[in-house]
């Protein structure tokens, strides 16, 4: 599945509920979905700043593909990531820095956060698209 694909599958989802508290809970819904990060990854080295809330990211190199797996101590950044993670993880470094994430716009996730929580949505993407580039600066 493309990126678009997985994109237009989520705004898809999105699109059933009408109003933001059931998007809020079918985010908790995802954070179950999370892959979860490995204890031993749990390190400030993989805390993404300028979030409200803890949030550890980790990116693996594979078969040219970069591999994401993270956690939160919040229920809410946990779908967050969740959603990223599914769109993102699994792909190559130049699909990951090229990608908009229009998804975020589409389903009017970064309106419908909290000032703190959208500044860590965009750390978040920041932090993912940093460890593109650096595996991408690796591979040349």
């Amino acid at each position: 599945m493309t990126v678009q694909e997985v994109e237009d599958q989520i705004v898809e989802e999105f699109s059933i509920f009408d109003d933001w508290m059931d998007r809020y809970n079918y985010l908790i819904e995802l954070s179950k979905d999370l892959p979860i990060i490995d204890e031993r990854e749990k390190t400030e080295q993989n805390v993404i700043q300028g979030c409200q809330s803890r949030v550890w990211v980790n990116a693996e190199f594979k078969d040219g593909k970069v591999v994401f797996t993270a956690d939160s101590d919040a229920i809410i950044t946990k779908g967050i990531i969740a959603l990223l993670i599914r769109v993102l993880s699994g792909r190559t470094p130049q699909e990951i820095l090229s990608n908009e994430l229009t998804f975020i716009d589409k389903i009017g996730l970064k309106e419908n956060l909290s000032p703190t929580r959208a500044n860590g949505l965009l750390a978040m993407i920041k932090q993912m698209k940093l460890f593109a580039l650096a595996f991408q600066a690796k591979g040349e």
